[in-house]
């Protein structure tokens, strides 16, 4: 008897979760979904991340990181001073570019082998990406809102789940 009576508090208790649960993370769950959905299109969508352009192809870089810098100075819409402004490069050897991150979020594709500047784009999928982690709004608040959330996400899917095959055990029990 006392067997029974655990089942049904833990029917109860599923269900009170659920009801708390969703309420109190509706918003962060609302902003990693909908964020989630812009990062699964980035590739598709040239306004989410400048597509990867083609440079002249050859096994072997010949810029040097001056060259590289020099090349990005030039830049009409990227204001580059130095390194300091840069936040990475990534050299893509098989397309014959290098890809120049600023620290305010643009990108540059230069030729490695002339110097050209390819693309200059704005890159918002850093951006989408920090929304998505909850790191854009403050790093409290990845740790104390988003992480929570994405706990007592897992706990309302696997009491979900309970709740869901519970019918069925009854019927099985039969």
């Amino acid at each position: 008897m006392s067997l029974s009576k655990k089942k049904i508090n833990l029917n109860k208790w599923s269900r009170k979760v659920h009801y708390w649960g969703a309420f109190v993370i509706a918003l962060p769950v609302f902003i990693i979904f909908s964020s989630g959905i812009f990062l699964q299109l980035k590739k598709d969508f040239d306004w989410i991340q400048p597509p990867t352009q083609t440079g002249t192809k050859t096994n072997l870089p010949s810029l040097t990181f001056e060259q590289i810098l020099e090349s990005a100075q030039s830049a009409k819409n990227v204001q580059i001073n130095g390194w300091n402004d840069i936040d990475r490069l990534d050299v893509r050897p098989e397309k014959g570019i290098v890809k120049v991150r600023t620290k305010n979020k643009w990108e540059l594709q230069i030729d490695t082998n002339t110097g050209i500047i390819i693309q200059e784009a704005y890159r918002r999928s850093d951006l989408i990406e920090s929304i998505h982690d909850g790191s854009w709004f403050n790093s409290k608040v990845k740790y104390l809102i988003f992480l929570p959330s994405g706990i007592f996400l897992l706990v309302l899917w696997l009491t979900g789940i309970y709740l869901v095959l519970l019918p069925y055990q009854k019927k099985w029990q039969k």
